[in-house]
């Protein structure tokens, strides 16, 4: 009788442990999605199931999330994502799995990557080829702060217009986390920066970072600013994320022959141009980047990290991590970033 009871206790222990096991296999992982557009009303924390990485991908625990203008287009309906969607595409954290023919990483490596399937939960999914490794010196948050934006700021001033020594940038919204890094990566460029921001605190944080001289839009026209920054002659080159608000105003700052570099829509979309404007204007180019099409290659995306990580453990480009939220928080997140009311990146944790 004593067997057979010893044998029953030790049978349930085991049915107990494949019971947890399952569930815990089975279990879902908190996330912030939508099921319809709208406003930040719209963001519902609900469990999904746990994703299992396909071929090619890694799942990773995230440890911090970036929040970024793009997640309030798709969230808005601006840019459209069949619904209901997971948010979020920047995060960091440690590997948890990984699919068939990734060797690149294993789990328990650390990594982060801005084409992250989900990155707005607790467990996300992302293509090794689009991952980066991040060294012992580099926090998962910082990591996460500067893998859309960074990266977005590194090929603004290295690619789109590789700035060189003497010349002269306007970085619109210079206080925001692609502005912070954008101003302090063109002045490690020998570019003359100057800033626009919405307030005076603003203003102290462009200066900080680098910019020579910065006008508060609020209070001041930026054009005449850029005429005057340039003595008449206008700027080589305008870096705007803002959009729809501050388009025909950037166009007025260039010199003959400069660049627009028109990569976001912070105030909105910009309206439909005329290619003769820019004939009228002095022969001026516009260009729309993406991310995307600068980090096509994982031998890019991952010297374009290089750099940002290399400059961060050097200690000359500082990261500002401006405001945390926890995950369930999120919907007050978008309400800070989209008033306009943060400096340098958001960060989400889960």
């Amino acid at each position: 009788m004593r067997f057979l009871v010893s044998l029953w206790s030790s049978v349930s222990a085991v049915l107990d442990l494949t019971c947890s096991a399952r569930s815990l296999t089975h279990a879902g992982v908190k996330s912030i999605r939508i099921h319809e557009n709208g406003g930040p009303e719209k963001l519902v924390f609900e469990d999904i199931p746990v994703p299992a990485p396909a071929a090619g991908e890694i799942r990773l625990r995230v440890e911090a999330a970036g929040l970024n203008f793009i997640d309030t287009y798709k969230r808005s309906g601006l840019y459209a994502v069949a619904l209901p969607h997971t948010l979020g595409q920047e995060a960091a954290g440690v590997v948890t799995a990984v699919g068939a023919g990734v060797v690149d990483f294993r789990v328990g490596d650390r990594v982060a990557s801005a084409a992250v399937t989900g990155a707005c939960a607790e467990e996300a999914l992302a293509p090794a080829a689009q991952c980066v490794p991040v060294p012992a010196g580099v926090s998962s948050q910082l990591a996460a702060a500067v893998m859309l934006q960074g990266l977005t700021a590194h090929y603004l001033a290295c690619d789109t217009w590789p700035l060189r020594a003497g010349e002269t940038a306007l970085v619109h919204a210079a206080a925001g986390g692609v502005g912070l890094l954008l101003v302090q990566i063109a002045r490690k460029r020998g570019a003359r920066v100057l800033a626009t921001v919405g307030t005076d605190e603003k203003a102290v944080l462009a200066r900080e970072a680098g910019a020579e001289a910065v006008c508060v839009y609020s209070r001041e026209n930026f054009t005449e600013a850029a005429r005057a920054f340039t003595g008449g002659r206008g700027m080589d080159v305008v870096y705007d994320g803002v959009g729809r608000e501050t388009f025909d105003g950037s166009i007025a700052s260039l010199r003959p022959r400069g660049l627009l570099a028109s990569f976001g829509n912070a105030s909105g979309p910009v309206p439909p141009v005329a290619p003769l404007l820019l004939s009228q204007k002095g022969s001026l180019f516009l260009t729309r980047p993406t991310l995307a099409h600068y980090v096509a290659t994982t031998a890019e995306l991952r010297a374009r990290a290089a750099d940002l990580f290399a400059w961060i453990a050097d200690g000359s480009l500082c990261v500002r991590i401006g405001a945390t939220f926890p995950l369930a928080r999120t919907a007050d997140a978008h309400r800070a970033l989209e008033s306009r009311a943060t400096t340098g990146k958001v960060l989400l944790l889960p």
